[in-house]
């Protein structure tokens, strides 16, 4: 009982953050309503025990994507720039569109045989990093120095010229 209240309490917490990030005029809200879709996505990973997945979109989506995506909001211009008009002019036949389409799925679903029970699962996330280290340390290491070269190189060409 409990662990399906805290499913919806989580669900909720990746939908209604999703649409207003769709929603808002306000980008800068927008990004932020998206950090909190992805928490619950994170949250979601957690309740499943993927622990590694859980942490992966913590790290990169909440963390990493959302902040570089803060960073363009907050050096693309003034915050009176920030508030943009929304030209979704078409948004009732996407909505039924949407409807249609969860409907189908719906539908499908309920045809399927209920799935097995997969048992107890183990954590696989020691196993992971000890192939990352060992295994493909080599090929870490250069996408390491690719980002690295990407990075600098925004700095170099992000730098105003002085005159």
């Amino acid at each position: 009982m409990i662990e399906a209240a805290v499913f919806l309490l989580l669900v909720l917490m990746v939908l209604v953050p999703a649409v207003l990030a769709v929603s808002l005029k306000n980008i800068f809200h927008c990004a932020l309503w998206l950090v909190v879709s992805l928490t619950g996505v994170a949250g979601l990973f957690a309740m499943l025990g993927s622990d590694f997945l859980f942490v992966a979109q913590i790290l990169v989506y909440a963390g990493g994507i959302t902040v570089l995506l803060l960073f363009v909001v907050l050096l693309s211009g003034s915050p009176k720039d920030w508030v943009v008009k929304q030209v979704n002019s078409q948004w009732v036949w996407s909505l039924l569109l949407a409807g249609i389409f969860t409907a189908l799925l719906a539908t499908l679903f309920r045809q399927l045989p209920e799935a097995a029970s997969l048992g107890e699962t183990k954590p696989v996330t020691e196993a992971l990093g000890l192939v990352l280290v060992r295994d493909l340390a080599l090929p870490f290491e250069a996408v390491s120095l690719v980002l690295l070269a990407a990075l600098v190189g925004a700095i170099h060409f992000g730098k105003r010229t002085r005159a």
